[in-house]
């Protein structure tokens, strides 16, 4: 199976924030205890990509990078050990170094020029963030009538409450979201509550 599919079976990619690479192996395990295994590592902090090279060790967890900005971010996410690369908008350099690398890249869209450039790129995956700035539901119907092939990820503003709402929709494979991680059940190491909120999540996805 290929590895985007393999995230998108799980229907939910936790957005992981890291201050302490020590909390990385943790996290994992509590992912996966959870029924969660799928990581998506933000690089918003100066322990991301050591984390993200702890994590990337365990080959039953799916690990990537996101807030992915720049080509050289490529080149350090994917030498860390990332899988897959998530971008919160899209840069055609970007996605282009993605390619050649040979990684997954999931760019963000949330206009309809925005769509039609990903998809010039060849890109029929898409996050869309801030799902709850940008119309949430409401503008995923709209795109599902025009681009009919492109399928998007949600991300910002997704929760446990509207979960179902989301993945109930037929351009939706899966969400993104870090209610199941917060930061600061990260930060304090509370992996039992962190595997309890991605069980929860995963009942709740799997009942969609």
């Amino acid at each position: 199976m290929p590895l985007i599919d393999e995230i998108l079976a799980h229907r939910i990619v936790p957005v992981v924030i890291v201050n302490d690479a020590e909390r990385a192996v943790g996290l994992g395990e509590a992912l996966q205890a959870g029924s969660l295994p799928v990581a998506e590592v933000t690089l918003r902090t100066p322990a991301a990509l050591e984390a993200i090279a702890v994590m990337a060790q365990n080959r039953d967890l799916l690990v990537g990078a996101g807030t992915v900005l720049t080509p050289a971010q490529v080149d350090l996410a994917v030498a860390a050990g990332a899988r897959f690369l998530v971008s919160p908008g899209f840069s055609a350099a970007t996605v282009a170094r993605a390619v050649e690398r040979g990684v997954p890249i999931v760019p963000g869209a949330v206009t309809p020029s925005e769509v039609m450039t990903a998809m010039a790129a060849g890109l029929e995956l898409l996050k869309f963030f801030p799902a709850s700035n940008y119309g949430g539901t409401g503008t995923l119907k709209a795109f599902s009538s025009v681009f009919a092939n492109v399928r998007f990820i949600p991300t910002g503003g997704v929760s446990a409450s509207n979960l179902g709402d989301y993945l109930s929709m037929p351009n939706v494979p899966a969400v993104g979201g870090s209610w199941m991680v917060p930061v600061d059940l990260v930060d304090a190491g509370d992996f039992a509550s962190i595997e309890r909120l991605s069980a929860e999540a995963v009942a709740v996805a799997a009942a969609v």
